[in-house]
């Protein structure tokens, strides 16, 4: 769930953009495009690339046909019904976090998809544990999104709290002041899904102790050009992850002076991926592999290259 072109968030970060302009600036163009081209796609199904990270794009800027959120409704129908059972996937937690999250964008009660309540796939704390930081962080998330409440867990399970949610996302912070995948290095991606998921509680006294550490470290790892770097790599993930963990917190990416170099934004690094005619690449890394390619542009209906532009 980390990665893997979470850029079809960049519909809804891109909403955090500067205020009016008379001439149409590069993320009002991006955002534009964007939104055109996720809607000229097939139908959305449920799926970490090109499903529920695309319905809450398409949600959060208002562009969802009529269609969409049906369509994509009875594949995640589908999908639990094949699951048979609360817990879509035997390890991962966050396969019913991430159905939480576009089923609630797409307008649907999370709580009876099919009968079944995917909330109660996420009352087990030791089986969110089990992976990592990422499984505690996205079911605060995702049980925070619409204030769902938490059933009760099974006999010899350890019960699901929001507290205990928070308290265990807090234990892995990094003495560095960030989150990590893992060990004790903190990464640009985790950290910002971790401030996602704490936003909701900065209020309280040692959750807001515990956000600013973090704000730092973030600031401190912006590159030049405003963008960011995850696993060794400058991508587009890192600036929308960014861009949403600062928009959660009420922090103005485009403005805050400590996200503010050279004069470019995250915001700016987010566009420096944006493809002509609507999508991000991943990274230029991935867009100059690609160029090499001998079938370099692969053909598309629209004449557009999609490989390494996809969304």
């Amino acid at each position: 769930m980390k990665k893997h072109s979470i850029a079809l968030l960049l519909l809804l970060v891109l909403l955090t953009g500067c205020g009016a302009k008379t001439e149409e600036a590069p993320w009002q163009t991006a955002y534009r495009e964007t939104g055109k081209y996720l809607q000229e796609q097939d139908a959305l199904s449920a799926g970490s690339v090109g499903g529920e990270w695309a319905v809450i794009g398409l949600s959060r800027a208002g562009l969802l046909s009529d269609e969409t959120p049906q369509s994509y409704e009875q594949t995640v129908e589908d999908y639990v019904k094949q699951a048979g059972s609360v817990r879509l996937h035997h390890a991962k937690s966050t396969e019913n976090s991430r159905a939480i999250l576009g089923l609630t964008a797409a307008g649907y009660n999370a709580a009876n998809m099919a009968g079944v309540d995917l909330t109660a796939g996420l009352t087990d704390m030791a089986y969110l544990r089990a992976q990592g930081t990422n499984g505690p962080i996205w079911a605060l998330i995702a049980l925070d999104c619409h204030g769902y409440d938490i059933p009760q867990c099974a006999d010899g399970e350890e019960q699901t709290t929001c507290e205990g949610l928070v308290a265990e996302i807090l234990s892995y912070q990094c003495s560095d002041g960030g989150w990590a995948l893992m060990g004790d290095e903190s990464d640009v991606d985790m950290t910002a899904m971790a401030l996602t998921s704490l936003a909701p509680y900065q209020e309280e006294t040692d959750i807001k102790a515990a956000v600013d550490a973090p704000l730092t470290y973030l600031s401190d790892a912006q590159q030049a050009d405003g963008g960011f770097m995850s696993w060794g790599a400058a991508n587009s993930e890192s600036c929308a992850q960014v861009i949403v963990a600062l928009t959660a917190l009420g922090i103005d990416s485009a403005a805050d002076s400590r996200f503010v170099k050279n004069g470019a934004s995250p915001l700016d690094g987010l566009c420096a991926f944006a493809c002509e005619g609507g999508g991000f690449r991943h990274s230029d890394e991935v867009w100059l592999l690609s160029r090499a390619s001998t079938h370099w542009p692969p053909a598309t209906a629209s004449g557009r290259a999609r490989h390494a532009c996809s969304t």
